[in-house]
């Protein structure tokens, strides 16, 4: 149930993302936001396989608590650089 709601929020996130920016330096920002959130979530996925290849019920619990923690910092990674992205483009006179 935890990967199909992310699915569905990471799907949430594309549509936020595609909208683009006024200014290359939010581009600049919004992507960077996105590459630590890539690579935060790929260490998620990392941390829920070995928790599904685990064969110690405690590791595998703590492993995919590691692995939603992970997730959520994506999350908050993109979420915080989009907020300043959004930030630089309010800032630039139109």
């Amino acid at each position: 149930m935890k990967k199909i709601a992310f699915v569905f929020a990471a799907a949430g996130l594309m549509s936020l993302a595609a909208c683009g920016h006024n200014t290359n330096q939010a581009d600049a920002v919004a992507n960077a936001g996105d590459n630590a959130a890539s690579a935060l979530d790929n260490q998620g996925d990392m941390l829920s396989a070995a928790a599904d290849n685990s064969s110690n019920a405690m590791a595998a619990n703590e492993l995919d608590n590691a692995a939603d923690a992970a997730h959520n910092s994506a999350d908050a990674v993109k979420s915080d650089a989009e907020n300043k992205a959004d930030a630089i483009d309010n800032s630039v006179k139109k």
